[in-house]
Protein backbone atom coordinates (compact mmCIF):
# COMPACT_ATOMS: atom_id res chain seq x y z
CA UNK A 1 0.00 0.00 0.00
CA UNK A 2 1.38 3.52 -0.99
CA UNK A 3 1.59 5.79 1.35
CA UNK A 4 -0.82 8.61 1.52
CA UNK A 5 0.32 12.79 0.22
CA UNK A 6 -0.06 14.82 2.60
CA UNK A 7 0.04 18.59 3.56
CA UNK A 8 1.41 20.90 6.19
CA UNK A 9 1.76 23.82 8.01
CA UNK A 10 5.24 24.98 9.52
CA UNK A 11 5.30 26.40 12.76
CA UNK A 12 6.16 28.10 15.27
CA UNK A 13 3.96 31.64 14.74
CA UNK A 14 6.15 34.01 12.98
CA UNK A 15 5.37 35.97 16.02
CA UNK A 16 6.97 33.63 18.70
CA UNK A 17 3.94 33.54 20.42
CA UNK A 18 3.17 30.06 21.88
CA UNK A 19 -0.42 31.93 21.61
CA UNK A 20 -0.36 32.90 17.76
CA UNK A 21 1.25 29.37 17.31
CA UNK A 22 -2.10 27.33 19.01
CA UNK A 23 -4.11 29.25 16.84
CA UNK A 24 -2.19 28.82 13.54
CA UNK A 25 -2.40 25.01 14.77
CA UNK A 26 -6.20 25.16 15.21
CA UNK A 27 -6.49 27.57 11.97
CA UNK A 28 -4.37 24.77 10.27
CA UNK A 29 -6.87 21.70 11.11
CA UNK A 30 -10.02 23.85 10.12
CA UNK A 31 -8.14 24.47 6.64
CA UNK A 32 -8.26 20.70 6.03
CA UNK A 33 -3.99 20.39 6.73
CA UNK A 34 -3.45 16.97 7.38
CA UNK A 35 -0.25 17.69 9.36
CA UNK A 36 1.72 20.43 11.55
CA UNK A 37 5.65 20.37 11.91
CA UNK A 38 7.59 22.29 14.38
CA UNK A 39 10.76 23.56 14.32
CA UNK A 40 13.07 22.91 17.08
CA UNK A 41 16.19 25.79 16.75
CA UNK A 42 15.83 28.31 19.58
CA UNK A 43 12.86 30.26 21.13
CA UNK A 44 9.78 27.78 21.60
CA UNK A 45 10.88 24.80 22.75
CA UNK A 46 9.50 22.41 20.84
CA UNK A 47 9.37 19.28 23.07
CA UNK A 48 7.29 21.71 25.65
CA UNK A 49 4.83 23.46 22.80
CA UNK A 50 4.13 19.48 20.99
CA UNK A 51 1.82 18.92 23.66
CA UNK A 52 0.09 22.35 24.22
CA UNK A 53 -0.69 21.79 20.21
CA UNK A 54 -1.71 18.62 20.16
CA UNK A 55 -4.47 19.10 22.96
CA UNK A 56 -5.73 22.26 21.55
CA UNK A 57 -6.36 19.82 17.99
CA UNK A 58 -8.36 16.80 17.33
CA UNK A 59 -7.12 14.80 14.35
CA UNK A 60 -3.74 16.78 12.94
CA UNK A 61 -0.57 14.98 12.94
CA UNK A 62 2.53 17.02 14.63
CA UNK A 63 6.42 16.53 13.87
CA UNK A 64 8.90 17.95 15.29
CA UNK A 65 11.98 18.66 12.27
CA UNK A 66 14.31 18.52 13.82
CA UNK A 67 15.64 18.13 17.10
CA UNK A 68 19.53 18.26 17.37
CA UNK A 69 20.89 14.80 18.11
CA UNK A 70 23.58 16.87 19.73
CA UNK A 71 21.57 18.83 22.70
CA UNK A 72 19.81 16.58 24.35
CA UNK A 73 20.71 13.05 25.56
CA UNK A 74 19.13 9.97 24.44
CA UNK A 75 18.06 9.13 27.89
CA UNK A 76 16.00 12.50 28.36
CA UNK A 77 15.19 12.25 24.71
CA UNK A 78 13.25 9.00 25.15
CA UNK A 79 11.82 9.74 28.63
CA UNK A 80 10.38 13.03 26.92
CA UNK A 81 8.72 11.36 23.59
CA UNK A 82 7.30 8.47 25.63
CA UNK A 83 5.03 11.23 27.61
CA UNK A 84 4.14 12.69 24.05
CA UNK A 85 3.30 9.15 22.81
CA UNK A 86 1.47 8.17 25.70
CA UNK A 87 -0.58 11.18 25.83
CA UNK A 88 -1.39 11.42 21.75
CA UNK A 89 -0.60 7.90 20.54
CA UNK A 90 -0.61 8.18 16.74
CA UNK A 91 -0.89 11.88 16.43
CA UNK A 92 3.34 12.49 16.93
CA UNK A 93 6.89 11.85 15.16
CA UNK A 94 10.01 12.84 16.13
CA UNK A 95 12.36 14.50 13.89
CA UNK A 96 16.28 14.20 14.60
CA UNK A 97 19.03 15.97 13.28
CA UNK A 98 22.35 16.53 13.29
CA UNK A 99 21.66 20.57 12.76
CA UNK A 100 24.66 22.96 12.29
CA UNK A 101 27.88 24.12 13.13
CA UNK A 102 26.36 27.49 13.88
CA UNK A 103 23.35 26.02 16.19
CA UNK A 104 25.54 22.70 17.80
CA UNK A 105 29.04 24.90 18.27
CA UNK A 106 28.02 28.77 17.95
CA UNK A 107 24.91 28.37 20.12
CA UNK A 108 24.97 25.32 22.21
CA UNK A 109 29.15 25.24 22.43
CA UNK A 110 29.14 21.51 21.47
CA UNK A 111 31.11 19.98 18.92
CA UNK A 112 29.33 19.02 15.63
CA UNK A 113 31.74 15.61 15.53
CA UNK A 114 31.19 12.25 13.48
CA UNK A 115 27.88 13.12 12.40
CA UNK A 116 26.66 10.50 11.03
CA UNK A 117 28.00 7.84 14.01
CA UNK A 118 26.47 10.37 16.59
CA UNK A 119 23.02 9.96 15.07
CA UNK A 120 23.54 6.35 14.30
CA UNK A 121 24.44 5.89 18.08
CA UNK A 122 21.12 8.01 19.12
CA UNK A 123 18.82 6.26 17.16
CA UNK A 124 20.20 2.67 18.61
CA UNK A 125 19.63 4.01 22.10
CA UNK A 126 16.71 5.49 21.72
CA UNK A 127 15.14 2.38 20.11
CA UNK A 128 16.28 0.29 23.55
CA UNK A 129 15.19 2.83 25.90
CA UNK A 130 11.47 3.40 24.27
CA UNK A 131 11.77 -0.79 24.03
CA UNK A 132 11.88 -0.77 27.55
CA UNK A 133 15.14 -2.53 27.92
CA UNK A 134 17.84 -1.84 30.10
CA UNK A 135 21.00 0.04 28.47
CA UNK A 136 24.41 -1.87 28.46
CA UNK A 137 25.77 0.68 25.38
CA UNK A 138 29.04 1.80 24.30
CA UNK A 139 29.78 3.63 21.45
CA UNK A 140 32.18 5.97 19.83
CA UNK A 141 30.15 9.05 20.96
CA UNK A 142 27.54 8.04 23.01
CA UNK A 143 27.57 5.83 26.56
CA UNK A 144 24.25 4.65 28.83
CA UNK A 145 24.51 1.86 30.90
CA UNK A 146 21.37 0.52 33.34
CA UNK A 147 18.98 3.16 32.08
CA UNK A 148 15.32 2.02 31.73
CA UNK A 149 11.71 3.13 31.67
CA UNK A 150 8.73 1.83 30.58
CA UNK A 151 8.13 0.66 27.04
CA UNK A 152 5.84 2.78 24.70
CA UNK A 153 3.17 1.57 23.11
CA UNK A 154 2.49 2.11 20.12
CA UNK A 155 5.99 2.39 18.89
CA UNK A 156 7.19 5.92 18.85
CA UNK A 157 8.38 6.55 15.24
CA UNK A 158 12.13 8.19 14.60
CA UNK A 159 12.48 10.27 11.75
CA UNK A 160 16.13 11.34 10.30
CA UNK A 161 17.04 14.45 8.74
CA UNK A 162 19.40 14.08 5.94
CA UNK A 163 21.74 15.92 3.16
CA UNK A 164 24.03 14.09 1.28
CA UNK A 165 24.17 10.24 0.29
CA UNK A 166 25.37 8.12 3.15
CA UNK A 167 23.08 10.50 5.41
CA UNK A 168 20.09 9.91 3.54
CA UNK A 169 21.08 6.52 3.16
CA UNK A 170 21.47 5.99 7.04
CA UNK A 171 18.26 7.58 7.82
CA UNK A 172 16.10 5.42 5.15
CA UNK A 173 17.97 2.19 6.97
CA UNK A 174 17.38 2.66 10.49
CA UNK A 175 14.57 5.48 10.59
CA UNK A 176 11.11 5.51 10.26
CA UNK A 177 10.77 8.73 8.02
CA UNK A 178 13.44 11.11 5.74
CA UNK A 179 13.55 14.68 6.73
CA UNK A 180 14.19 16.60 3.68
CA UNK A 181 15.23 20.58 3.59
CA UNK A 182 16.79 23.33 1.18
CA UNK A 183 18.02 21.04 -1.73
CA UNK A 184 17.59 22.08 -5.44
CA UNK A 185 14.68 20.21 -7.12
CA UNK A 186 16.88 18.91 -10.20
CA UNK A 187 19.00 16.38 -7.05
CA UNK A 188 15.73 15.13 -6.19
CA UNK A 189 15.99 11.57 -8.07
CA UNK A 190 19.54 11.31 -6.60
CA UNK A 191 18.15 11.74 -3.26
CA UNK A 192 15.34 9.26 -3.79
CA UNK A 193 18.04 6.71 -5.16
CA UNK A 194 19.88 6.99 -1.95
CA UNK A 195 16.62 6.62 0.09
CA UNK A 196 16.32 3.41 -1.31
CA UNK A 197 19.53 2.39 -1.07
CA UNK A 198 19.56 2.56 2.72
CA UNK A 199 15.96 1.22 2.64
CA UNK A 200 16.69 -1.91 0.89
CA UNK A 201 20.23 -2.15 3.04
CA UNK A 202 17.61 -2.59 6.23
CA UNK A 203 15.53 -5.40 4.33
CA UNK A 204 12.93 -2.86 3.87
CA UNK A 205 10.04 -1.40 0.64
CA UNK A 206 11.61 1.96 -0.18
CA UNK A 207 8.06 3.13 -0.50
CA UNK A 208 7.36 2.79 2.87
CA UNK A 209 9.78 4.92 4.10
CA UNK A 210 7.93 8.33 4.55
CA UNK A 211 9.95 11.59 2.88
CA UNK A 212 9.09 14.72 4.21
CA UNK A 213 10.10 17.77 3.06
CA UNK A 214 9.99 21.31 4.64
CA UNK A 215 9.39 23.69 1.79
CA UNK A 216 10.51 27.34 2.24
CA UNK A 217 7.30 29.24 0.15
CA UNK A 218 5.92 32.95 -0.52
CA UNK A 219 2.79 33.41 -2.27
CA UNK A 220 3.31 36.57 -3.95
CA UNK A 221 3.19 37.86 -7.23
CA UNK A 222 5.95 39.99 -6.16
CA UNK A 223 9.29 37.31 -6.41
CA UNK A 224 12.03 39.60 -6.35
CA UNK A 225 10.71 40.52 -2.86
CA UNK A 226 10.08 36.32 -2.24
CA UNK A 227 13.95 35.61 -3.60
CA UNK A 228 15.29 38.01 -1.40
CA UNK A 229 13.51 36.87 1.37
CA UNK A 230 15.38 33.77 0.56
CA UNK A 231 18.28 35.15 0.35
CA UNK A 232 18.70 37.17 3.48
CA UNK A 233 17.35 34.10 5.56
CA UNK A 234 19.22 31.00 4.11
CA UNK A 235 22.37 32.56 2.82
CA UNK A 236 23.62 31.63 5.90
CA UNK A 237 23.02 28.33 6.16
CA UNK A 238 25.20 27.24 2.67
CA UNK A 239 28.08 29.22 4.66
CA UNK A 240 28.22 26.46 7.09
CA UNK A 241 30.00 23.50 6.33
CA UNK A 242 27.27 21.04 6.48
CA UNK A 243 25.22 22.76 3.76
CA UNK A 244 28.05 24.24 1.97
CA UNK A 245 29.17 20.62 1.31
CA UNK A 246 25.40 19.98 0.67
CA UNK A 247 24.64 22.82 -2.18
CA UNK A 248 28.78 21.33 -3.83
CA UNK A 249 27.06 17.65 -3.60
CA UNK A 250 23.55 18.79 -5.27
CA UNK A 251 26.36 20.21 -8.15
CA UNK A 252 26.71 24.06 -7.22
CA UNK A 253 30.24 24.08 -6.86
CA UNK A 254 30.97 27.33 -8.30
CA UNK A 255 28.01 28.82 -5.82
CA UNK A 256 29.49 27.32 -2.77
CA UNK A 257 33.00 28.09 -3.37
CA UNK A 258 31.62 31.55 -3.65
CA UNK A 259 29.36 31.44 -0.48
CA UNK A 260 32.34 30.27 1.27
CA UNK A 261 34.54 32.85 -0.37
CA UNK A 262 32.05 35.67 0.51
CA UNK A 263 31.90 34.45 4.15
CA UNK A 264 34.98 34.21 4.78
CA UNK A 265 36.20 37.43 3.45
CA UNK A 266 33.07 38.95 5.59
CA UNK A 267 31.34 40.34 2.42
CA UNK A 268 27.75 40.43 2.87
CA UNK A 269 26.96 41.81 -0.30
CA UNK A 270 29.63 39.29 -2.66
CA UNK A 271 27.85 36.44 -0.31
CA UNK A 272 23.98 36.78 -0.92
CA UNK A 273 25.08 37.54 -4.29
CA UNK A 274 26.30 34.03 -4.94
CA UNK A 275 22.73 32.23 -4.32
CA UNK A 276 20.98 33.72 -7.92
CA UNK A 277 18.20 33.96 -8.66
CA UNK A 278 17.97 31.00 -10.83
CA UNK A 279 19.39 28.56 -7.81
CA UNK A 280 16.98 30.49 -5.39
CA UNK A 281 13.83 29.06 -7.60
CA UNK A 282 15.32 25.83 -7.90
CA UNK A 283 14.98 25.75 -4.42
CA UNK A 284 12.20 27.89 -2.93
CA UNK A 285 8.59 27.79 -3.98
CA UNK A 286 7.80 31.50 -4.91
CA UNK A 287 4.97 32.75 -7.02
CA UNK A 288 1.35 33.05 -7.60
CA UNK A 289 -1.18 30.73 -6.15
CA UNK A 290 -1.20 28.67 -8.96
CA UNK A 291 2.12 28.54 -9.77
CA UNK A 292 3.10 27.34 -6.17
CA UNK A 293 0.61 24.27 -5.81
CA UNK A 294 1.87 23.41 -9.38
CA UNK A 295 5.49 23.66 -7.83
CA UNK A 296 4.04 21.48 -4.62
CA UNK A 297 2.01 19.02 -6.37
CA UNK A 298 5.66 18.37 -8.59
CA UNK A 299 7.85 17.30 -5.32
CA UNK A 300 4.47 14.97 -4.50
CA UNK A 301 5.47 13.25 -8.02
CA UNK A 302 9.11 13.08 -7.10
CA UNK A 303 8.17 10.58 -4.10
CA UNK A 304 7.69 13.13 -1.12
CA UNK A 305 5.33 12.07 0.91
CA UNK A 306 4.74 14.82 3.29
CA UNK A 307 5.15 18.63 1.98
CA UNK A 308 5.77 20.91 4.90
CA UNK A 309 4.33 24.67 4.11
CA UNK A 310 6.83 27.75 5.58
CA UNK A 311 5.95 30.74 4.73
CA UNK A 312 9.41 32.79 4.88
CA UNK A 313 8.44 35.90 4.08
CA UNK A 314 5.93 36.46 7.00
CA UNK A 315 3.84 39.98 6.15
CA UNK A 316 0.20 39.51 7.52
CA UNK A 317 -0.91 39.57 4.00
CA UNK A 318 1.57 36.77 2.27
CA UNK A 319 1.05 34.86 5.46
CA UNK A 320 -2.44 34.53 4.97
CA UNK A 321 -2.42 33.92 1.13
CA UNK A 322 0.53 31.43 1.59
CA UNK A 323 -2.16 29.65 4.17
CA UNK A 324 -5.16 29.73 1.73
CA UNK A 325 -3.59 28.45 -1.48
CA UNK A 326 -2.50 25.05 0.32
CA UNK A 327 -6.17 25.04 2.03
CA UNK A 328 -8.18 22.01 0.90
CA UNK A 329 -10.82 24.23 -0.82
CA UNK A 330 -7.81 25.64 -3.01
CA UNK A 331 -5.28 22.69 -2.84
CA UNK A 332 -5.27 18.74 -3.73
CA UNK A 333 -2.56 16.46 -5.01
Amino acid sequence: MSLPTRIALSLPAPTGSVADTIAMAQQAEALGYDDIWLADAGGLDAFTLSPMLLEKTTSLRLGIAVVPAYTRTPAVMASTLAVINQAYPGRFIAGLGTSSHAIIEGWHGLKLEKPLTRMTETVALLRTMLAGEKTAFTGETLHSKGYAQAPSDPAVPIYLAALRSKMVERAAEIGDGVILNLFPRRVLPRIMEHVAIGAERAGKNPADVEIVCRHMVVVSEDKAAGRAAFRAGFVGYYATPVYNKFLAWAGYEEAAAEIRAGWAAKDRERTAAALPDELIDEIAIIGSPDECRELMRGYATGGIHTNIVSCIYPTPEILAATIDTFAAANFSF
